[in-house]
C-alpha cells in the first residue's frame, strides 16, 4: 500500500509560506548529489541520514493542521527531493485521493530521460504533481559546474519536459556576489524563462550565509567564507533585470 512506504525525513515544516501557494505543510526529504556553493542545508547531504517515514505518518501530520491548508497544500522539498522519487510519488498519489495541493521544490539534476525507466518514474510523479518548483542555480553551464559540481544538462532537459507535460512551474534563483550577479548572466537567464510558456513565477531570491554554524558542526569548511549576503534591494534590482531578459525575448 502506498500509505506504507518509507522514505528518510530530514524534517517537517507545519506552516510554510515561502514553498508554494497558500500555508503548506513542507516536508524536506534527505540526500543530495548536489554540492552547491552557497548551500545552507549540508546536513541534508547523506542519503542515510533522516527519521525513516511512511506516508501514512506524514499525512498523520498533515491532518493535524488540515483546516490551515485550505488554500495550500504540502510540498516536498531536501536535500534533493527526487533522490527519492518512488516515495515522493507515493506520497503524492495519497496526497491527490484526498483532495491536497501537492508541490515538488526540486533541482531536476536526476533528471535522465535517456533512461526508459527513469522516464516512467518521472511520468508516474507528474501525473499527481500540481506544481514544480525548479531551483535553477546558473544559466551558464561551465558556470553551473563550478558552481553545483553536477552538469547544467539534466535542469534544462526537465524545464523541457515540464513544458511538453503542461506542469505550471515557478523558478527559482540566487543571487550570489560574483558568481550569479552579473548582469550578463541575468540577462540570459530572463531570454531563457522567456521562451518557456510553462513558467507562472520568479522567485529571485538573495545569498545569505546563516549556513555558516552547520559547517562549523559538521567540520566542513565554508566554502563563500568571504562572501558577504546580498542585500534584498540587489536581489529586486537582479529580478528587474531577469523580467527585461525576458521582454526582450518575447519582442516586448
Amino acid at each position: 500500500m502506498a500509505a506504507q512506504v518509507t522514505g528518510r525525513v530530514h524534517s517537517v515544516e507545519s506552516f510554510g509560506t515561502v514553498d508554494g501557494p497558500g500555508v503548506r505543510f513542507v516536508v524536506f526529504l534527505q540526500g543530495c548529489p548536489m554540492r552547491c556553493l552557497y548551500c545552507h542545508n549540508p546536513d541534508t547531504w547523506d542519503p542515510g541520514g533522516g527519521v525513516p517515514t511512511t506516508v501514512e505518518e506524514l499525512l498523520a501530520q498533515y491532518a493535524r493542521n488540515e483546516a490551515f491548508y485550505r488554500k495550500g497544500g504540502i510540498t516536498v522539498t531536501g536535500g534533493e527531493p527526487l533522490l527519492q522519487i518512488e516515495f515522493v510519488t507515493a506520497l503524492f498519489r495519497e496526497a491527490k485521493r484526498r483532495g491536497i495541493h501537492t508541490c515538488l521544490d526540486t533541482s531536476g539534476i536526476t533528471f535522465h530521460p535517456e533512461n526508459p525507466a527513469v522516464l516512467e518514474q518521472f511520468d508516474r510523479l507528474m501525473a499527481v504533481t500540481d506544481l514544480v518548483l525548479l531551483d535553477i542555480k546558473h544559466i551558464d553551464p561551465t558556470e553551473h559546474e563550478k558552481l553545483c559540481s553536477q552538469p547544467q544538462q539534466p535542469v534544462m532537459a526537465f524545464e523541457s519536459y515540464l513544458e511538453e507535460k503542461k506542469i505550471p512551474v515557478w523558478i527559482r534563483h540566487v543571487v550570489v556576489p560574483g558568481i550569479t550577479d552579473q548582469e550578463e548572466y541575468l540577462l540570459r537567464l530572463g531570454q531563457y524563462l522567456g521562451m518557456r510558456s510553462n513558467i507562472k513565477a520568479l522567485d529571485v531570491l538573495p545569498y545569505h550565509d546563516m549556513g555558516k554554524v552547520k559547517y562549523k558542526n559538521l567540520g566542513i569548511p565554508y566554502p563563500l567564507e568571504h562572501t558577504a549576503p546580498l542585500s534584498k534591494e540587489a536581489a529586486a534590482k537582479a529580478r528587474q533585470i531577469i523580467l527585461k531578459g525576458m521582454r526582450e525575448s518575447r519582442g516586448l
